[in-house]
């Protein structure tokens, strides 16, 4: 069952915990308590009236453009490539906006968000991903680009989750695109697997009523084990996953089970923290967001899977006011999750035309207004 609200929560969600996470994101412990207090940073720390969004929210945006560029192609043309191979294409546009200035006067373009001039900032983005997409963004789980289990994966695949309601994929194929889109920038194990854990459960979040959250991490828990059971290091992922589940259980200071879990630098470590704040506070996502960024470790991403869970568990609904507003590319990011929504109705032989579907993925030129 596909609902609007638990998609537009999800990458809203996404968005909000990269940017409160982001203005501490290279803080220790100590300095984020004695710049914001006790309760460390509970509000957006704004740049001139921005709330600055990241390459975790940035990067995501471009995961879900080469979703819709991929079945555009697909359905306007009869013939199209993997996922992976669109989004890879869609990650080239990513790095002209890190390493051009705004505006690229190029006909070779694969994503209408490069005439989006705020994206054209950079955001602290990993050194893992700009090289491999600099090298060709061509790694794959059988022929990896390098060792990288880095959380730059994971920390950009919710869209994944979302999409494929209504489409004829398996969960478990679709948790397989997932781990394929980490691994075009990171080859560990542990680079990709907790990318397809994460999809898995957002898949059945943000599609299913009736379950519960920890249902949907069991769930994943037994699909990877099983999808995976030849990876050497499954058993790590398995174990700390299993922590953070017990965790959330306890009765125990936040910051002293993350501290168990590890810093999110790592992708099994933004999984697990992520986990441990949704399911601790499944129905207070400022709370879960509050937990999930304030530690001495990769804040954003951590904010932003934890964002990206709750928001399809909870939906747009579930997000306070004071979290929309001031929020950088708000619009834009609730275009794309409409976009992911509403999908593709142009097929090849068909009468139906959308003049700004068009122009957003199959000519590139859509500026948004």
């Amino acid at each position: 069952m596909k609902d609007l609200d638990k998609y537009r929560g999800c990458l809203i969600g996404g968005a909000v915990g990269d940017a409160l996470g982001y203005a501490i994101e290279f803080l220790d412990e100590t300095s984020i308590f004695k710049r914001y207090g006790k309760s460390g940073i509970t509000e957006y720390d704004l740049v001139k009236d921005v709330a600055e969004i990241s390459d975790d929210t940035q990067m995501t945006l471009f995961t879900a453009n080469g979703l819709l560029l991929g079945t555009t192609r697909g359905m306007s043309r009869g013939i199209m490539g993997t996922y992976p191979s669109y989004i890879a294409l869609c990650y080239k546009d990513w790095l002209q906006t890190q390493n051009r200035k705004y505006p690229v006067n190029e006909k070779n373009t694969y994503t209408w968000l490069i005439n989006v001039p705020e994206l054209f900032s950079s955001r602290a983005p990993g050194n893992t991903c700009l090289t491999a997409i600099e090298n060709g963004a061509d790694g794959t789980i059988d022929k990896p680009i390098n060792n990288s289990k880095g959380c730059g994966g994971i920390m950009r695949v919710a869209p994944i989750g979302l999409y494929f309601e209504g489409r004829n994929y398996t969960i478990d194929e679709i948790d397989i695109i997932g781990a394929e889109t980490a691994a075009i920038t990171h080859g560990h194990e542990l680079g990709y697997i907790p990318a397809a854990a994460l999809v898995h459960i957002i898949q059945l979040v943000s599609h299913h009523d009736d379950i519960t959250l920890l249902d949907a991490v069991l769930d994943m828990k037994e699909a990877i084990s099983r999808q995976f059971a030849d990876k050497k290091h499954l058993s790590e992922l398995v174990a700390l996953i299993d922590k953070a589940v017990a965790l959330s259980k306890e009765n125990i200071d936040d910051l002293e089970a993350i501290r168990k879990l590890g810093q999110g630098w790592v992708a099994e470590e933004t999984l697990a923290i992520a986990i441990y704040c949704s399911l601790k506070y499944s129905n207070d996502f400022e709370q879960a967001l509050i937990a999930s960024v304030n530690h001495g470790g990769d804040s954003d991403s951590t904010g932003a899977v934890t964002g990206n869970i709750l928001g399809a568990y909870l939906g747009l609904k579930g997000i306070s006011k004071k979290y929309l507003d001031n929020l950088e590319l708000k619009e834009v990011i609730l275009e794309i999750a409409d976009d992911l929504y509403n999908d593709c109705k142009i097929t090849e032989y068909g009468s139906y035309h959308d003049e700004i579907w068009e122009q957003k993925y199959i000519y590139k030129t859509y500026k948004p207004e």
